[in-house]
């Protein structure tokens, strides 16, 4: 008789319960405030390095085996470890190569300057067993003023170019500190580091002379520390090469799987990065990992493109993804290496791999699948509701504009079904939000868009107590939406960067920028 009584109370209850459910609107990425964490700008990084090879003095029994020693002047000078340091002197002229590894057209080679004194040159000396060919990158001195940087290319055992590679900024420079040689593919940028920010002094593309994107040098060249002295010593605390953070990071996009969710393994979310060099075409796809509760970014590899030519190339702005029914690494990417060969037209790139491409130095295959012209910033995503494949880029039509297109295939095929849209668009996006899919994209307009998928109808902006800009900067950045999973203290995470370039380099660079974290938190 009790439950009787009772019944008609829980029934109302249930329905005044249900009404409210009922009543809630869904969530919408417009209604969701992002607030800042915190920012971070990775220059040089030693926390966010990978190791290629090292000379470490302290390390050193047996130097001869070690570290073999080349003279190539009939006087030899003294090489030396001496109070864990590494000595190069002589009282006469002098030219001394010291291996320290392999070689790597990407990496950043590091040299840690205890001293110098007297007169003449040092830096990095890259060359086949035979020194047939040769590329060498050297700063003169005398004393500790820097004088000049100069190259010197040799090729058939002829020397091809030598010239200085000096900027501005050297001028009236003192050398101490670190010697960072950032390897570009096709260029490279030398800067010279003493407890400030590194101060660029060198720069060079040579591309056109000696492409060491080629296969047969990362196969084949190995890398020495380069001393030619007319008098003095070198004095040094170590020598090292790695694959760097660079002196900033950029074109954000979450790893995904193939129906765009996020790949969040190991507790992290995993992302792709524009690693910056100097300009086009010298940046480099990286690979890095984030609790998104933290903000313990790490970089965990470097990733090159074969198109089975014989380069290996250093696209960017790539989309990741797993794809789980064939068990695959795949996604697109954006062919800014084009820019290194005059012949070569920008174009969008298939990519696979079979092997886990995250981690350490890895090659993907890519292939062209006749997305030619200036279009960048591609993300693809499976609909199975569709049955398609759905490509969300931009494309230069008086600006980047965003556009949506299919296919039936995940690498070829892809037809236009909509846009451009009306705004400026960069680091064009597609995530669920809910139980729906929504476009996003930046902008110059000082605006993050959100737009309805497929159809790229504008929605609305993103919502941010602090943006990645301010009145000086520009504002196309990416904004790089991720839903988490029910069990985390904040629903979505935005993972950002700004626009401002690394200072002191000579004409035209993109070597933005900071990382800024956001969390995202629903209205209450």
């Amino acid at each position: 008789m009790k439950s009787l009584i009772n019944r008609p109370f829980f029934f109302v209850l249930v329905l005044v319960s249900f009404g409210k459910l009922t009543a809630q609107s869904p969530v919408t990425p417009e209604k969701i405030n992002f607030v800042r964490q915190g920012v971070r700008r990775f220059i040089f990084d030693e926390t966010q390095q990978l190791p290629l090879a090292a000379l470490h003095p302290r390390e050193i029994i047996g130097l001869s085996a070690m570290y073999p020693v080349r003279h190539a002047l009939p006087t030899p000078a003294e090489v030396n470890v001496l109070s864990q340091q590494l000595s190069i002197q002589s009282t006469s002229e002098t030219q001394t190569s010291i291996w320290f590894g392999g070689f790597n057209p990407f990496a950043t080679y590091i040299l840690d300057l205890a001293r110098c004194q007297g007169q003449g040159e040092m830096g990095f000396e890259f060359t086949d067993a035979s020194q047939s060919e040769q590329f060498v990158v050297k700063l003169v001195f005398k004393d500790e003023q820097l004088l000049d940087v100069r190259q010197k290319i040799v090729k058939n055992a002829q020397v091809v170019t030598e010239s200085s590679i000096a900027t501005k900024n050297s001028k009236n420079t003192q050398i101490k500190g670190k010697i960072i040689l950032q390897m570009l593919g096709s260029g490279l940028t030398l800067f010279l580091e003493n407890g400030d920010l590194p101060r660029p002094i060198g720069q060079f593309d040579f591309g056109q002379i000696l492409d060491l994107r080629h296969k047969k040098y990362l196969h084949s060249f190995q890398a020495r520390l380069y001393v030619r002295l007319q008098r003095g010593e070198v004095l040094i605390h170590k020598v090292e090469s790695v694959l760097s953070s660079g002196m900033g990071l950029a074109d954000i996009r979450a790893i995904t799987y193939e129906d765009g969710s996020p790949l969040l393994d190991k507790g992290r979310l995993w992302y792709t990065m524009t690693i910056r060099g100097r300009a086009l075409p010298h940046h480099v796809q990286g690979v890095f990992s984030l609790d998104p509760t933290t903000f313990d970014l790490r970089l965990e590899g470097v990733i090159v493109f074969d198109r089975n030519d014989g380069l290996l190339r250093n696209e960017v702005a790539s989309h990741l993804f797993y794809d789980r029914k064939e068990k695959s690494w795949r996604g697109l990417t954006t062919g800014f290496s084009a820019y290194a060969k005059p012949e070569e037209k920008k174009q969008l790139l298939a990519i696979e791999s079979q092997r886990d491409p995250r981690f350490g130095f890895s090659v993907m295959k890519a292939t062209p699948f006749g997305l030619v012209g200036d279009i960048e910033d591609p993300h693809v995503v499976f609909d199975s509701t569709a049955r398609k494949w759905r490509m969300l880029t931009c494309e230069n039509q008086n600006g980047y504009k965003a556009i949506m297109l299919e296919s039936d295939e995940w690498n070829k095929g892809y037809r236009r079904i909509a846009g451009p849209v009306q705004h400026n668009s960069t680091g064009t996006s597609i995530q669920k939000i809910g139980n729906e899919r929504y476009c996003f994209s930046g902008s110059q307009e000082r605006q993050l868009f959100i737009y309805s998928y497929p159809t790229l109808q504008k929605i609305g902006t993103l919502q941010m107590d602090l943006p990645p800009w301010d009145a000086t900067s520009g504002t196309r950045v990416w904004p790089n939406v991720v839903e988490l999973p029910e069990g985390y203290p904040f629903r979505y995470v935005a993972l950002m960067m700004d626009r401002f370039n690394f200072p002191r380099l000579e004409g035209p660079n993109w070597t933005y920028g900071a990382l800024y974290l956001y969390h995202g938190y629903e209205d209450e």
